[in-house]
C-alpha cells in the first residue's frame, strides 16, 4: 500500500479513493487501515470507519472496522506483554505516569477499560501499550477491547453512513446509548463469572 498515498491527505474523499483503489483484494483495505492506526496512532481511526462505513455499506464497513482495530489492539498488547520486560521497553514501565496509568488499570479491570475504548478520541495506541506493561488479566483486557471498539466502531460507523437521520430521529441517538449500557453491563458481568472461575479454580487442592 502507498504510505505516500496514505499520509498526503487524511480526508474523507482521500480514504474512501484508497480503499476503491485496491477494492480488488476485497476487505483487506477495510481491515488493514484500522489495524495500521494501533501501531500508528497518528493516523485517524474516525476516517477510517466513515470511509469503511461508505465504501461497504454500514454493517460490513463496521464489521470490517471492529476486525482491523481488535486485531490491532490485540497485536500490540500481545508484542508488549512478550516484550515489554526487555530492556528498550523496560524504561516506559519505570515512568511515573505511565506506573501510575498501569496501577489504576491493575485496580480497577474492565469497567474503566471498556469505557475508554468506547470513545473514539480516547489513546487508544497508549491504553494498549500500558496494558501490555500492567498485570491486567489478559481475558479482562480481551473483553474490554472486543466490547469497547465494538461500541466506539458501530457509533462512527454509524454516524458516518447517515448523519443526517441522527438529526431527524433522535431516537436512534437514543438507541445508541442504550446499546453502549448494555454492552458494559454484559461485558461487567462477563468479567464477574470468568473472576469466580478463577477464584475457584484458585481455591481447588493442588493450584
Amino acid at each position: 500500500m502507498d504510505f505516500e498515498t496514505l499520509t498526503n491527505g487524511f480526508t474523507l474523499e482521500h480514504v474512501m479513493d484508497l480503499i476503491r483503489k485496491y477494492r480488488s483484494f476485497g476487505p483487506i483495505p477495510g481491515i488493514l487501515l484500522p489495524m495500521m492506526e494501533a501501531f500508528f496512532p497518528f493516523l485517524p481511526l474516525f476516517l477510517f470507519v466513515m470511509a469503511n462505513a461508505n465504501a461497504f455499506g454500514l454493517w460490513l464497513g463496521f464489521l470490517f472496522s471492529w476486525v482491523g482495530a481488535v486485531a490491532g489492539a490485540l497485536l500490540v498488547f500481545g508484542l508488549i506483554r512478550k516484550f515489554g520486560q526487555r530492556r528498550m521497553l523496560r524504561f516506559l514501565k519505570n515512568h511515573p505516569k505511565v506506573s501510575k496509568l498501569m496501577n489504576w488499570l491493575e485496580r480497577h479491570g474492565f469497567g474503566p477499560l471498556f469505557l475508554l475504548m468506547c470513545f473514539p478520541f480516547t489513546p487508544s495506541a497508549l491504553i494498549n501499550i500500558v496494558a501490555g506493561l500492567s498485570n491486567i488479566k489478559k481475558y479482562q483486557y480481551f473483553i474490554a477491547v472486543v466490547a469497547g471498539k465494538m461500541v466506539m466502531i458501530f457509533t462512527i460507523s454509524f454516524i458516518g453512513h447517515d448523519v443526517v437521520s441522527l438529526i431527524k430521529k433522535p431516537l436512534r441517538t437514543v438507541i445508541v446509548v442504550i446499546v453502549i449500557f448494555i454492552l458494559w453491563l454484559a461485558g461487567k458481568w462477563l468479567e464477574l463469572r470468568l473472576n469466580e472461575k478463577e477464584h475457584k479454580k484458585g481455591k481447588q487442592p493442588g493450584t
